[in-house]
């Protein structure tokens, strides 16, 4: 079957779908996998609608926030050099079909925008900006001692696993994705890995990504080759499940958003075989949060002047472990890096949260790309933020602390 029709079918499915609930589907209607598998491949107009609805739309856990708010003042308003920073930023959030935008600095809030129809109250699907902070997640595990160390294997804490290519491959492996195991993360490809590992049946109430990655074959040893795989990330978001012994939304919960104080409850999609939150993709939040979330790891892992993530992990997560393609830039445990200190948190369709701590400077992003990812836009995306950095750097907003 070609990818064009492929592409048609799996969208029609959806489509027939989308405005129903899940439970109302029958029986000739797509499994939840197969839904989720074909938001790759949603039009333009579907994208922009419902990216914001993703926690609707599939079975998911809440992140409950409390009843303390971290504020995000307003500071000094960022100027664009050159620029009518109002037009600049609407031309950029317009041309890339952003929904808002939001910098911080020192705090503060510099800058920031939402599209027409999409505002401060408002969720969206953060797509693998989750993969970052499920890592978080474990390096918060560790720090408690629920995971021992990040050189256990991952046979230990999910032993169907034990008989595959995964039984030695270390947490470590896993957090810098270089388990060696061969996966295929092309998004415009429907018959890459990426684009099949929800579509199978369930087998013995095991998640999707548990029953698909046993089956995949060792293509270099363990740790010595990086290649990014989304299913991984799921894999770890079951690892700190299991030691945890709660969803990824619970522990969340319990450990960021209520006690940093976000401002609203945040959603976690669940895998429709075993009901464990998808540690890969599938977190939505408010844009103020995702700015928070930038400051809560600007503050190193700390609230209330307490360290609650692991010294280890810091150090690994947010320093470069493994080169990629791009000079300059590398991949920590799960947070992209760049060579001058900064790093992000980045999704597919122009989900962002960069943290330059040199600048004290957060910039959070939330959109719908026309396609998931292409030289061209990640491109851009680097231009806004080195054009932030040089407003910043020309006019900043001392600190007050």
């Amino acid at each position: 079957m070609s990818l064009v029709i492929c592409i048609r079918l799996l969208t029609a499915a959806l489509c027939l779908t989308v405005s129903l609930p899940l439970a109302a589907a029958d029986q000739h209607a797509p499994t939840i996998g197969q839904q989720r598998e074909a938001v790759l491949f949603w039009p333009q107009a579907q994208r922009e609608a419902q990216f914001r609805r993703m926690y609707e739309l599939f079975p998911s856990d809440r992140a409950a926030h409390g009843t303390h708010v971290h504020a995000l003042p307003q500071g000094k308003p960022l100027a664009i050099p050159g620029q009518d920073t109002s037009a600049w930023l609407a031309s950029y959030m317009d041309q890339h079909h952003l929904a808002g935008v939001m910098v911080l600095q020192h705090g503060r809030v510099r800058l920031q925008r939402y599209a027409p129809g999409f505002g401060p109250a408002q969720r969206w699907e953060s797509f693998s900006v989750a993969k970052s902070v499920t890592s978080t997640l474990l390096g918060i595990a560790l720090q408690r001692g629920d995971i021992h160390s990040l050189d256990d294997t991952l046979g230990t804490y999910i032993p169907e696993l034990r008989d595959s290519a995964y039984a030695e491959v270390t947490v470590q492996q896993l957090l810098t994705m270089t388990s060696g195991v061969h996966w295929n993360e092309d998004y415009a490809d429907a018959k890459s890995d990426v684009a099949q590992m929800y579509l199978h049946a369930c087998v013995d109430g095991q998640a999707h990504i548990v029953t698909y990655l046993r089956k995949q074959p060792r293509q270099w040893p363990a740790g010595t080759h990086w290649n990014y795989n989304t299913a991984e990330t799921d894999l770890l978001g079951i690892l700190v499940q299991r030691a945890t012994h709660r969803s990824l939304a619970a522990y969340l919960s319990q450990t960021i958003w209520q006690p940093y104080g976000m401002a609203a409850d945040a959603y976690w999609i669940k895998d429709e075989c075993d009901g464990s939150d998808t540690g890969g993709s599938g977190l939505s939040a408010t844009l103020g949060d995702y700015a928070r979330l930038g400051q809560f790891m600007l503050d190193g892992g700390r609230i209330a002047g307490k360290p609650v993530v692991a010294k280890a992990w810091l150090e690994g997560a947010l320093h470069r472990q493994e080169n990629v393609d791009e000079p300059g830039r590398g991949y920590g445990y799960l947070w992209w890096t760049d060579s001058d200190g900064s790093y992000a948190a980045i999704g597919i369709f122009g989900q962002m949260v960069y943290v330059d701590p040199s600048r004290e400077l957060v910039i959070a992003q939330v959109g719908a790309w026309p396609h998931a990812t292409s030289d061209a836009l990640v491109a851009a995306r680097r231009e806004f933020v080195a054009a932030i950095k040089h407003a910043v750097d020309a006019d900043p907003d001392k600190p007050t602390h």
